[in-house]
C-alpha cells in the first residue's frame, strides 16, 4: 500500500502543484498514528519543499526523517542538502552535508552546484578540491559557476584540465556550458578543441544546439569560414531556427549584409518563421553593411507581416543604421516614437543618435539630444565631451568650453577611452 501512496507523492512532488503532497502526507499521518513511511516518501516530500522553496516544512521534514530513522540514509540526506541549497539555506546545507557518515557523488555534486548558484564559487572550489572522487558532472558545474561568475579563464582552464589532465570525456551539457567562455574570450583553439571532439564523435550525433553554439562561437572568434563550414555540415532536416539566426548573425557581425540577407531568404523559403532575434540579426548586418533601404524593409516586414513588436535593441539598431547614414531626422523621430514601456528614456539609444550627430556635425540636434541625456543620467561625462567636441568642429570654441566647465560643475564622470579633442 505504502508503494502506492509513494507513487502519488512523487507525481505531485515533481509536478505542478507540490504542495499537493505536503497535504497529502499530512492526511495520511492523520488516519492512523502508526502507518511508518520509507526513505522514498521523505525524499519525495523533501523535493516538493526544494520545488516550492519551502525552507521552514523542509526543516519539519528533517526533524520527522530523523526521528524515523534515516538520520543517516544518504539518499534522504541527500535531498536534504539539496532542499536547503534550493533554498538559500546554505549553512543548514552544509551542516547536514558534515553530519553525513556516508556520501555518494550525488551528495558532493549537489551541494557544489548548490554554492554555485548562489554565486558561492570559492566556497564550491574548496569543496570541489576536497572530493574523493570527481565526475563529468562535478566538472560541469565548476566550469558553469565560472562562466556565471564571468571568470572565463578560469571555465577555460578547468575545461583543458578536466578533458586533458584528467582524461574525462565532456559531455554536451559541459561544451554548453563552456560556449560562453569561448565566446567571451574570443579563443579560436577552444572552438577548434570543441570542433575535433565533435568531428570525433560524429557531428551529426551531437545535440543541435552544441553545433548552433559552434556556429555562434566561430563567428565570435573571427572565424567566419569555419562558422559557415559547420552549419554547411550540419544536415538539412536538422537544421532549426536557431541554427539559421546563428550563421545570419555570424554574417552580420563581420559585415556581410549581402551573404546574411541571401541566407535570411533561404530560411524563408524552407518555411522558417523568423523571430526576433533574427531580424535584430539582419537590422545589425543591415547597419554595418550601408544597406539601409533593405534594412527598413526588415524592419516593416518584421512589424507588419510577422507582427513582432520591436524591443529597445531593435530601435537602437534602427537609430544606428540611420545615424550611419546620415538620416538624422528620421533616426530622431524613431528615438521619440519609442514606447515608455520598453524604454523611451533608454540613454543608451539617445547616445548612439549623438554619436551620429558628432560624426555628421549636426549641432543642432546633438545640444537637443545631449539635453536630453543629461535630464536621465548627469553624471556621465562622456556625453558632455562629445557634445563639447561637436561645438569644437563647428569652430564654436566658447560653447564648447561652457559644456567643459558645466561637466566640471556637475562632477561628470570622464569615462577612461573616450578621446577629447581640446
Amino acid at each position: 500500500m505504502l508503494a502506492l501512496w509513494n507513487s502519488i507523492l512523487k507525481h505531485y512532488s515533481l509536478g505542478a502543484s507540490p504542495q499537493d503532497s505536503i497535504f497529502l502526507f499530512k492526511f495520511l499521518r492523520s488516519l492512523s498514528n502508526t502507518m511508518s513511511f520509507d526513505s522514498f516518501t521523505y525524499s519525495y516530500l523533501i523535493k516538493a519543499c526544494a520545488n516550492m522553496k519551502w525552507p521552514g516544512a523542509g526543516n519539519g521534514l528533517h526533524c520527522l526523517s530523523t526521528k524515523a530513522g534515516f538520520g543517516c540514509h544518504v539518499h534522504v540526506q541527500t535531498a536534504l542538502v539539496n532542499m536547503y541549497v534550493d533554498c538559500g539555506c546554505l549553512v543548514d546545507a552544509q551542516n547536514v552535508f558534515e553530519k553525513m557518515p556516508k556520501k555518494n557523488l550525488v551528495t558532493w555534486n549537489v551541494l557544489i552546484t548548490g554554492f554555485i548558484k548562489w554565486g558561492e564559487i570559492e566556497f564550491a572550489r574548496a569543496i570541489f578540491e576536497v572530493m574523493p572522487e570527481k565526475n563529468v558532472i562535478s566538472w560541469t558545474g565548476l566550469i558553469d559557476g565560472y562562466t556565471r561568475m564571468n571568470r572565463f579563464d578560469e571555465a577555460l582552464f578547468s575545461f583543458r584540465q578536466m578533458a586533458v589532465h584528467e582524461g574525462i570525456k565532456p559531455t554536451e551539457v559541459t561544451l554548453l556550458a563552456i560556449f560562453p567562455s569561448i565566446w567571451n574570450t574570443g579563443c579560436l583553439l577552444f572552438c577548434q578543441v570543441v570542433h575535433a571532439y565533435g568531428e570525433k564523435s560524429g557531428l551529426n550525433s551531437m545535440d543541435i544546439r552544441v553545433m548552433n553554439c559552434l556556429v555562434d562561437a566561430y563567428a565570435r572568434c573571427g572565424s567566419i569560414e569555419s562558422a559557415f563550414r559547420v552549419f554547411e555540415d550540419i544536415d538539412d532536416m536538422r537544421k532549426n531556427l536557431v541554427s539559421w539566426t546563428s550563421i545570419i548573425s555570424g554574417f552580420a557581425m563581420h559585415g556581410m549584409a549581402v551573404e546574411a540577407s541571401g541566407f535570411y531568404e533561404k530560411m524563408e523559403n524552407k518555411g522558417l518563421k523568423p523571430n526576433e532575434i533574427t531580424f535584430l540579426s539582419m537590422l545589425s548586418a543591415c547597419s554595418h553593411g550601408g544597406l539601409v533601404e533593405e534594412g527598413l524593409d526588415f524592419y516593416g516586414k518584421m512589424v507588419d507581416f510577422y507582427r513582432i513588436s520591436p524591443g529597445i535593441k531593435h530601435y537602437g539598431t534602427l537609430i544606428d543604421m540611420l545615424g550611419r547614414a546620415g538620416r538624422l531626422e528620421e533616426a530622431e523621430r524613431i528615438a521619440l516614437s519609442i514606447p515608455n514601456e520598453i524604454g523611451n528614456n533608454n540613454a543608451v539609444v539617445w547616445r548612439t543618435l549623438l554619436g551620429a550627430c558628432s560624426f555628421h556635425g549636426d549641432v543642432e540636434r546633438g545640444e537637443r539630444v545631449t539635453r536630453r541625456i543629461v535630464e536621465m543620467e548627469r553624471e556621465y561625462g562622456g556625453d558632455y565631451v562629445l557634445m563639447s567636441n561637436i561645438f569644437c568642429g563647428a569652430g564654436r570654441f566658447e560653447d564648447s568650453e561652457r559644456v567643459r566647465r558645466l561637466m566640471d560643475e556637475q562632477n561628470a564622470l570622464k569615462v577612461r577611452g573616450i578621446v577629447t579633442l581640446v
